[in-house]
């Protein structure tokens, strides 16, 4: 079924260890700055502290916070996700150097007077960072959109050429087949309406479930064209996880083992899918055998480039597709991060 929702926000970052990391050392940097000011003399280091303190807390509340409203924020388009955080971070700035000053205030030395000042100086520096950080988001955000559809349609284009051989290759096989085996034949203008299905209804974002369903059915078809020559070896969990793919992603990897792979083989061979699961990563793999004679050609390429690019913009660069030879064999690996 297609995804009622992005399944990936600007925010996923957010939640990488690296990410906190460096969110805390700019922190640090922050108040080291402040510190720094002029008109502080002596209370310069006790300034450090205190202001390490409270920003740390901002970040890290704020943080929590996003965290914790991720899936709502899920369903705004990015540049109203951007105003959120905003507001979030003026809303816990006030709350925690509210807390600090009530606190703590009198153990760091501090009068109300110049801790008003300190927390609306806090307040003032959140609004104008968090204000030009918006504007640099939204015109990265947008350039980067702009590019990705610019890659998509020039993949759609490449796609287009590929389907036209496959269409092709079916349609003879039905024909040869049509008097032999009718029932097969029935069967074969299923699984090849359900590809088309899939593949007209433009980009979408589908369960891996449903996207593994999709090359089963273009493995179907292709079983009737090699017989025997085709082997198919599934190894796959006994609960899929339930994790979105793009539409049409997997299946042209299947795509590609065949056509330079097994179909470049007298003999044929084996095409072996398997997916295992990691605590933050499932993964995909399709194996072939290489072509007789040699190496893979770049052939290859197209499907992986289109299917590349799709994943790492639906899952904000954290999925992979990669490839690799192993001896004699050609190895695609799918690697999808689980959801939060």
């Amino acid at each position: 079924m297609p995804s009622s929702q992005p399944a990936h926000s600007p925010l996923d970052a957010l939640w990488q260890p690296t990410a906190i990391v460096w969110t805390m050392l700019s922190g640090e940097a922050l108040a080291l700055l402040l510190a720094l000011a002029p008109g502080l003399d002596e209370q310069r280091l006790r300034y450090f502290g205190l202001m390490s303190v409270a920003i740390q807390w901002v970040l890290l509340w704020s943080i929590a916070s996003l965290y914790l409203v991720r899936r709502p924020l899920r369903s705004l388009p990015p540049h109203r996700i951007a105003y959120v955080v905003l507001a979030m971070l003026l809303v816990s700035t006030w709350v925690i150097t509210a807390a600090i000053g009530f606190f703590f205030r009198e153990g760091w030395g501090m009068d109300l007077g110049d801790w008003h000042w300190t927390q609306w100086r806090l307040i003032g520096m959140v609004m104008t960072i968090g204000a030009l950080g918006i504007a640099v988001f939204q015109s990265q955000w947008r350039a980067r959109q702009l590019a990705l559809r610019a890659k998509q349609l020039e993949l759609e284009a490449l796609q287009a050429r590929i389907r036209p051989h496959f269409l092709f290759n079916t349609l003879n096989t039905g024909a040869a087949l049509v008097h032999r085996r009718p029932e097969e034949v029935e069967r074969l203008l299923l699984d090849l309406a359900d590809l088309f299905r899939a593949a007209l209804a433009g980009p979408r974002d589908i369960t891996l479930e449903d996207e593994l369903a999709l090359a089963r059915r273009y493995l179907e078809i292709e079983s009737l064209r090699f017989g025997e020559r085709l082997r198919i070896e599934w190894k796959l969990p006994r609960d899929i996880p339930r994790v979105m793919v793009p539409s049409l992603s997997i299946q042209p990897l299947v795509e590609n083992a065949i056509r330079h792979g097994i179909e470049r083989r007298p003999e044929g061979g084996e095409l072996e899918i398997a997916v295992s699961t990691m605590p933050d990563t499932v993964v995909v793999r399709i194996i072939n055998p290489l072509a007789t004679g040699g190496e893979n050609r770049p052939g290859h390429q197209v499907g992986l480039n289109a299917s590349q690019v799709r994943i790492e913009a639906l899952t904000g660069g954290r999925g992979s597709v990669l490839t690799q030879q192993e001896g004699r064999r050609f190895i695609a690996t799918v690697r999808l991060p689980t959801n939060a």
